[in-house]
């Protein structure tokens, strides 16, 4: 009985998200000779848009670098809610016909180079069979973000059982729940919590926000007026590519500031807090955190909406500890209980890398750990394989773009070589640091669990934009440490 033949492609592309609808765009536009695929898990593209639905999801950083350099974001919003990304990124893929490239319900499993065939075989899940399938490609494209989209992060919190409200995870909002005229506790501090508070507080008896300790919070206009000013003067291109600039080129500065003088940057982060407040209100308990801004991802507030929820009396933030769950709310460890009807536990993610898929090398298992990443984007011995990470500092939609075209460019270069195979060599000691130089409890906990970084390049990752449009330029593609084969198979590494 003959084999059913394994379907092959070039590109194959993991995650129909930002990263992955980009890396559609990319290999259409720069290798429009190739054949490739993109594979999604999920029934819908969108990534962590479509699978969060918690009230009031919305962007934190600004839509004119969060939007793709290939498509200006049109709307007037700066900061726009989940609905209308979801929107712009549905039009982004009909547009570009990045739509008939798309395989739903396809999971990937597991990944084996032959060194011999010069490609990937990959073990996908699909929705259509019950037994996995197999797919070849020469270059495999992680776009899968490093998200766990099974599971969030909760603590354990003692007493839940005999809460006789409702307990909730953002990350598995559940559709039938309705708060209106209830009281809702959000116990978190980060960018969800923040969200959710203005918005549910519009329906809720009242909302309070529970925090451990704070984060560092700045309020900004949704709309961009001086966007609106282009828009109306420029063509949509030319006024998107001058907005983006602005904005990059601002949150950059501010980043460096915060790094550089993070005493000022906190004084004024505060002083715009302070004056959103009413008078006497106690900012530096519930509004100045332990640790320098932009040591952890700040959070934004569009048109000081958080704000103007607590002035109303709508809203409230309690920063204390939870001792345990009582049967109608949350007693802390200051003796104040707190009543409530539903409880969220804006209490983090929990990450995953490249989506915990098993690696190996001629069917020898590999572990990413053990591997260095090469400008952030490749791995050190595993040939013909990529990653879309964004950045930490910036929108994570920049470097998609960015990291997307260096790809095409390699396959590109690998043409012109006649090469089969690319793969990264670490030459001497590269140095030992984590893969992110970032407090956020959500990457603490997960460093185990990805590769460490070098301290210099091209080993380490450069959280900034406007450096890496240069050093991932084509020069970084003659690289002594990127290893091009042609007819041989890939040498085994010392």
């Amino acid at each position: 009985m003959s084999q059913p033949s394994i379907e092959t492609f070039d590109v194959l592309v993991i995650g129909a998200g930002i990263s992955g609808i980009s890396a559609g765009y990319h290999l259409q536009q720069h290798c429009p000779g190739k054949r490739y695929a993109i594979l999604e898990a999920r029934d819908r593209l969108g990534g962590t848009w479509d699978l969060f639905r918690y009230p009031g999801i919305r962007s934190d950083s600004d839509m004119h670098t969060f939007g793709f350099g290939f498509r200006p974001w049109s709307s007037p919003k700066a900061i726009s809610d989940g609905a209308d990304i979801l929107k712009y990124l549905n039009d982004t893929v009909r547009e570009y016909g990045i739509d008939r490239h798309i395989r739903y319900g396809c999971r990937l499993l597991s990944a084996d180079w032959s060194s011999a065939d010069a490609c990937w075989t990959l073990t996908v899940q699909t929705s259509a069979s019950a037994q996995p399938v197999q797919m070849r490609c020469n270059f495999l494209l992680m776009c899968s973000g490093y998200y766990d989209y099974a599971k969030g992060h909760t603590p354990a919190f003692e007493g839940t059982a005999q809460f006789k409200g409702r307990i909730v995870h953002p990350q598995h909002w559940p559709a039938d729940l309705d708060w209106s005229g209830q009281k809702v506790v959000i116990i978190g501090s980060g960018a969800t919590a923040v969200t959710m508070v203005p918005a549910m507080a519009e329906r809720a008896a009242h909302v309070t926000m529970l925090q451990r300790s704070p984060t560092w919070i700045a309020s900004r206009p949704s709309v961009d007026k001086i966007a609106v000013w282009l828009d109306r003067l420029l063509p949509a291109r030319v006024a998107h590519h001058l907005v983006r600039a602005k904005n990059v080129r601002f949150g950059r500065w501010f980043f460096n500031l915060c790094r550089t003088q993070p005493h000022k940057a906190a004084k004024g982060l505060l002083d715009l807090v302070r004056k959103q407040l009413p008078e006497g209100y106690d900012v530096e308990k519930h509004f100045k955190p332990r640790y320098r801004p932009w040591e952890q991802r700040l959070c934004l507030v569009p048109d000081g909406d958080l704000f103007k929820a607590i002035r109303s009396g709508r809203a409230e933030v309690v920063t204390d500890r939870i001792r345990t769950f009582t049967e109608h709310g949350i007693a802390l460890e200051s003796g104040q209980e707190l009543p409530a009807d539903v409880v969220v536990t804006a209490t983090g993610l929990e990450l995953k890398f490249i989506g915990g898929i098993a690696l190996s090398v001629d069917g020898t298992a590999i572990d990413p750990r053990h591997s260095r990443p090469f400008h952030g984007i490749m791995l050190s011995d595993l040939p013909n394989l990529a990653l879309v990470f964004g950045y930490t500092n910036a929108s994570w939609t920049l470097r998609a773009d960015l990291v997307n075209a260096w790809v095409c460019r390699l396959i590109n270069q690998m043409d012109a070589k006649g090469a089969r195979w690319c793969v990264p060599r670490i030459q001497g000691d590269p140095g030992d640091e984590p893969w992110a130089d970032f407090s956020s409890g959500y990457f603490q906990r997960a460093l185990d669990r990805f590769p460490r970084q070098g301290a210099q390049a091209p080993w380490r990752t450069e959280q900034d934009y406007v450096r890496e449009q240069v050093t991932l330029g084509a020069e970084s593609l003659s690289d002594s440490a990127l290893e091009y084969g042609v007819h041989a198979p890939l040498p085994k590494a010392a």
